[in-house]
């Protein structure tokens, strides 16, 4: 599985060859997890505040992906640089409250990961 985008391996070898429905149902997938694994951690208080953040650190973002899935891409991109989270429009849930906004990207990234390994072992491993 690609470390970054969390594909599999062989989406990403065949991607260019995928029709663009393929490409949408992985997309979807992807998009789906993600979003599943950041609200755990990060809600988003004001997703007007948040789009606004996202183009002042040119944050490529997808219009059809979630506002918490485009917490995680600031998160990535920005680093130390959002802090505190609420003048971003973002909010870490009661129980992550003390953490570092590298210790919730890293804890996203990981939960992320280990989503899309029980995900391929689910569905693809024994084929």
């Amino acid at each position: 599985m690609c470390r970054g985008c969390k594909r599999f391996n062989h989406e990403v070898i065949h991607w260019n060859s995928y029709s663009n429905d393929q490409k949408l149902r992985i997309e979807q997938r992807l998009r789906q997890l993600l979003e599943q694994v950041s609200t755990g951690y990060i809600e988003v208080t004001d997703e007007e505040l948040l789009r606004d953040r996202v183009r002042q650190f040119k944050v490529r973002i997808d219009a059809y992906r979630s506002s918490a899935a485009h917490a995680y891409e600031l998160l990535r991109a920005g680093g130390e640089q959002i802090n505190p989270l609420e003048s971003f429009g973002l909010r870490p849930q009661a129980a992550y409250r003390t953490w570092s906004v590298e210790q919730l990207r890293n804890a996203i990234d990981q939960d992320f990961w280990r989503l899309s390994n029980a995900h391929y072992a689910r569905y693809f491993a024994n084929r």
